[in-house]
């Protein structure tokens, strides 16, 4: 328990209340843009808020638990977890486990909380793909064989995901091992010949299904008379809410579009929900606190990079790379750059799920920041000491070179 104390005391609290800001923000838009849509549904205005405040509150448990976990644990037994995410991507796909909601199998009911097999599996890929990256380093970087071998496991996974179908988490991890890969030290041919694969798969997923294709053809046009009030409906409403925000926003708890008119506003589009009320300005601050936490994960990963903290560093790449992949897609989504995909906002979008994931993923970076930091202490107090030790001579060496009495005086 002292340990405990003693590393929750080197580690970053700029980065914790950052995260803790987040959520915070995601538990008051939660609580604005559902409350409509609460009290027609449940007869409770304040039932998503309420259950958003829980999540919140099983999230830190889990992140706390995730800060009590050595790094060395997950470096360990990353095959393991390996398969347990192929185990989970499985079960979610059999009637009877999985939930089926929209069209999509993506849950496993747990209670309280739906388990989102994708959210824990990006999380279980991350850390075997990094114990990979460490073991085979060298090959990865010279050889074929050694890029060749993430990818498959990569494939399997993508496979499992678009079963489901969720194509928004397969392009996120696929874009967060290929970027784990590249900032391994990968070699430029493999560099090319990575780029162009993720393109061409990326572009195949997207066409390979007649309802994503469809989506597609819809987004070139959402205000067209055909597919305004179909297929586009869900685009143009939210284009509507960041027009009704303009600069400064109507208010907090002022939108009109989450009256029923912009659907998910609580999940998928709370980010139209906070341009709305808080206009321009807050969506923009909203932008920055995300920039600037995954700015701090990539310098914390550049350091321990410095340190040879090899695995370390790769895992942190991979978390940051996972939450501006998610935010870049979501944010691309409200705003029309990016093809309508069912991928929450980090921290902010409702659902128990997400903030489990992604607050135990910020406790194992406070986890690996408090340790190295601890550690790199230790060698200075070590090095500083050993200077002193130096510097100073000890008594015997004194004795040695005593001075006579009548020149000491």
């Amino acid at each position: 328990m002292t340990d405990f104390i003693q590393l929750w005391q080197r580690s970053d609290k700029v980065l914790v209340a950052l995260v803790m800001l987040l959520c915070s923000i995601g538990v008051v838009m939660v609580s604005s843009s559902s409350i409509d849509y609460a009290n027609h549904h449940y007869g409770q205005p304040l039932f998503f808020s309420m259950r958003q405040s829980i999540f919140f509150v099983l999230a830190i448990g889990a992140g706390t638990v995730a800060f009590y976990i050595p790094t060395q644990h997950w470096l360990t037994y990353g095959w393991l977890y390996l398969m347990l995410a192929f185990l989970l991507l499985v079960l979610v796909l059999i009637p009877g486990i999985g939930k089926e909601v929209n069209g999509s199998r993506r849950w496993i009911p747990l209670g309280l909380v739906n388990i989102q097999a994708s959210e824990v599996a990006k999380l279980f890929m991350l850390i075997y793909m990094s114990g990979y990256l460490l073991r085979r380093r060298d090959e990865v970087r010279q050889r074929w064989r050694g890029f060749l071998k993430p990818i498959a496991v990569l494939v399997i996974a993508i496979v499992l995901l678009l079963e489901e179908p969720d194509f928004g988490s397969a392009v996120v991890i696929m874009f967060a091992v290929f970027g784990m890969i590249f900032l391994a030290g990968l070699g430029f041919p493999q560099f090319i010949t990575l780029m162009t694969a993720s393109l061409i798969a990326v572009g195949s997923m997207a066409v390979s299904s007649s309802y994503r294709l469809a989506r597609l053809k819809c987004f070139l046009d959402p205000w067209q008379e055909s597919n305004r009030f179909d297929c586009g409906y869900q685009l143009t409403q939210s284009l509507i809410a960041f027009g009704r925000g303009e600069w400064t926003g109507l208010g907090l708890g002022q939108s009109i579009q989450k009256q029923f008119f912009l659907p998910e506003a609580h999940t998928d589009f709370v980010f139209a929900i906070i341009a709305e009320e808080l206009g321009f300005v807050g969506g923009v601050l909203t932008i920055a606190l995300f920039a600037f936490l995954i700015g701090k994960l990539f310098l914390l990963s550049k350091r321990l990079d410095q340190k040879k903290a090899f695995f370390e560093a790769y895992l942190i790449n991979g978390i940051a790379l996972v939450l501006a992949a998610q935010v870049f897609i979501n944010v691309g989504v409200n705003i029309g750059l990016l093809p309508t995909k069912g991928l929450t906002l980090p921290f902010l979008s409702y659902g128990g799920s997400s903030l489990l994931v992604n607050l135990f993923m910020l406790g194992i970076v406070l986890r690996i920041d408090a340790q190295f930091t601890d550690s790199s202490s230790k060698k200075e107090k070590a090095q500083s000491s050993s200077k002193k030790a130096i510097s100073q001579p000890s008594k015997s060496e004194l004795s040695k070179h005593k001075l006579p009495r009548r020149l000491q005086r």
